[in-house]
């Protein structure tokens, strides 16, 4: 039941998030700007210290930032790289909890006692399996567009899970001190909206400076 709920919030943030790519610029900017309060918001309620809460709250700001940097960007492959970040993190999200369900085994670390080494074995799994679908469905338009080698491609998309991942470790360490479950209850099944996007804040950001790197 779990698994199903967050599938379903999964595929709901994905068509969400697609219709905001599709709609306006203002509507975009202003869902955008709407999303970053609530998460500083949840963000704030979570963390004790004023240090974290400033710190945390900039780098929110500045993660939303590249989020409107990489969609509003003149390049004709925008559409791509910002359905190519969200579909990482999902994925990486999706396949540790699949992984993590099914094979159990150790335990990855005791900041997040759910989290094991298959879980990571099945973000990454997920992640490039995903990513691979994404540029077949695309007949690899994708890579020949933004002049990526397939070496490049999985080098993104194995560095990209692994700070998604990092992402979601970093807040559940957050919610283990503040003895909390969730950063909210905005999402059914899922908690906050930090919860689900834990993955994202940290991924964009990474996934800007990569695709300046590669000129892409």
């Amino acid at each position: 039941m779990n698994f199903l709920k967050r599938l379903i919030s999964s595929v709901f943030l994905i068509f969400f998030l697609f219709y905001l790519f599709i709609a306006g610029k203002f509507e975009f900017v202003i869902l955008l700007i709407l999303f970053c309060l609530i998460t500083i918001y949840e963000w704030l309620k979570l963390t004790q210290s004023i240090f974290d809460k400033l710190i945390g709250a900039i780098f929110i700001i500045f993660s939303f930032l590249t989020i409107y940097l990489i969609k509003e960007n003149d390049n004709e492959n925008n559409f791509n790289l910002f359905i190519f970040v969200i579909l990482i993190s999902i994925s990486t999200d999706l396949g540790g909890y699949v992984f993590g369900k099914i094979l159990k085994g150790p335990k990855l670390t005791k900041i997040s006692p759910n989290k094991t080494y298959s879980g990571v074995l099945g973000a990454f799994i997920f992640s490039m399996t995903g990513s691979i679908l994404f540029i077949s469905f695309n007949n690899y338009i994708f890579l020949s567009k933004t002049n990526l080698h397939f070496i490049h491609f999985f080098f993104i998309v194995i560095v990209l899970s692994t700070i998604s991942q990092i992402g979601d470790l970093t807040i559940s360490f957050y919610k283990r001190k503040a003895n909390v479950k969730d950063t909210g209850s905005i999402i059914p099944g899922h908690g906050g909206l930090l919860d689900r996007i834990d993955g994202m804040i940290f991924s964009f950001p990474s996934a800007y400076f990569f695709f300046k790197l590669f000129e892409i």
